[in-house]
């Protein structure tokens, strides 16, 4: 009896160690990736924002080019923009997973297809029935409504996008790049590296209807390569990181409808050999962050909290090579930042008055890392 009493004591403090080592952490963090070296799929780790520890990343979800993450406002299910395939996969498709948040596993649910070819990222509108992907080799925009159950439906829009680029774009057509909704969900923007546009839209999540506007888009400089968008948190501006030309183009909205305000480069006097890459604003509309190709920082930048235009801080170091992807955590205190070459994450501590970045010391490796979404732990 007494060592049938041990053996009990011990699996049920087996049992309470593991259950610790589930729930560690307040936030669960999604790592998409490129598969074509190492990298097998998503990967999850667990993130504790009151000490910055992260735990070992793990593959929660084996899958193709699985390099763009969103997950829905509730933390319930997400989606994987399958850049493209293999020949045992199919790419071209967008797929869908439930979040089991107390564990961070990922069960699969369905795939549709991307609405064109190449799809380049997948975000859900804020009231969470909707994904729109953008497909960067056809240049075409899709939207596919959220079931209850966490599954896609078929796009119920696609627009694609159409035009000649003009010199010196690099790109040989359409190539849509990124999107963003605005908080209501009643508008949609686009941005299209091959055209130098950014296309608006109106969006009715009930509906699931996507219409362009009348005109349907505003155009870049030539050449510049509009590629991705954030919105100030009053709705009242509009934020395009241009990757070509190394900027960010500052758009004043009104009624869906853009007007360029300002433009000013991510990078110091005469530096060149560079491309940018993801563009995030801080919860508080205060700070703005452009990641850069080639010079390989974080360009930071303060928000004038008057008319949106934007001053330059600093431009920290990423880490790495290639900082493709980043994040801010749902705290606001740091920034995740996947550098692609170099094959590491990388965290680093935001200054709250600002907005500077500092290393923490922490960072994680993973093979061609793609995007970062983080959601809350149970």
């Amino acid at each position: 009896m007494m060592r049938l009493s041990i053996r009990l004591g011990l699996a049920l403090l087996l049992v309470h160690v593991l259950t610790a080592q589930t729930r560690a952490g307040d936030y669960i963090v999604y790592v998409g990736s490129y598969t074509n070296t190492t990298a097998k799929g998503i990967y999850a780790s667990r993130f504790e924002s009151k000490t910055g520890e992260l735990s070992p990343l793990e593959l929660v979800a084996e899958d193709v080019y699985p390099a763009q993450l969103w997950a829905t406002p509730n933390g319930r299910f997400l989606y994987a923009a399958n850049w493209q395939g293999t020949d045992a996969a199919p790419g071209d498709t967008i797929a869908a997973y439930a979040i089991d948040r107390h564990t961070a596993a990922l069960t699969f649910l369905n795939k549709v297809k991307c609405g064109g070819s190449g799809p380049n990222q997948v975000v859900v509108d804020p009231s969470g029935n909707v994904a729109v992907a953008v497909n960067y080799r056809s240049g075409s925009v899709a939207a596919f409504g959220i079931e209850p159950d966490g599954k896609l439906t078929d796009a119920f829009y696609i627009d694609q996008h159409a035009g000649q680029p003009t010199p010196p774009s690099r790109q040989p057509g359409p190539r849509a790049h990124g999107v963003v909704f605005s908080e209501d969900s009643k508008f949609a923007y686009v941005a299209d590296i091959g055209l130098d546009r950014v296309y608006s839209y109106h969006l009715d999540v009930a509906k699931r209807t996507m219409t362009p506007f009348d005109p349907p888009y505003v155009t870049q400089t030539a050449g510049s390569g509009p590629r991705r968008l954030q919105l100030h948190p009053n709705g009242k501006v509009l934020y395009l990181a241009r990757e070509t030309d190394s900027s960010v183009s500052v758009l004043a909205i009104d009624g869906g409808h853009l007007k360029e305000i300002q433009n000013i480069s991510t990078l110091p006097a005469a530096q060149t050999g560079n491309t940018t890459a993801e563009i995030v604003i801080d919860q508080a509309g205060k700070f703005l962050y452009v990641s850069n190709r080639g010079h390989d920082t974080i360009a930071v930048f303060k928000v004038d909290p008057e008319n949106g235009t934007l001053a330059v801080v600093e431009y920290a170091p990423a880490g790495g090579r290639t900082p493709r992807n980043f994040n801010i955590d749902p705290t606001g205190e740091y920034l995740f930042t996947s550098n692609q070459n170099g094959e590491n994450i990388v965290v680093f501590r935001i200054d709250q008055k600002t907005g500077r970045l500092r290393p923490t010391g922490v960072e994680l490796p993973l093979a061609n890392p793609g995007s970062i979404f983080f959601v809350k732990a149970s």
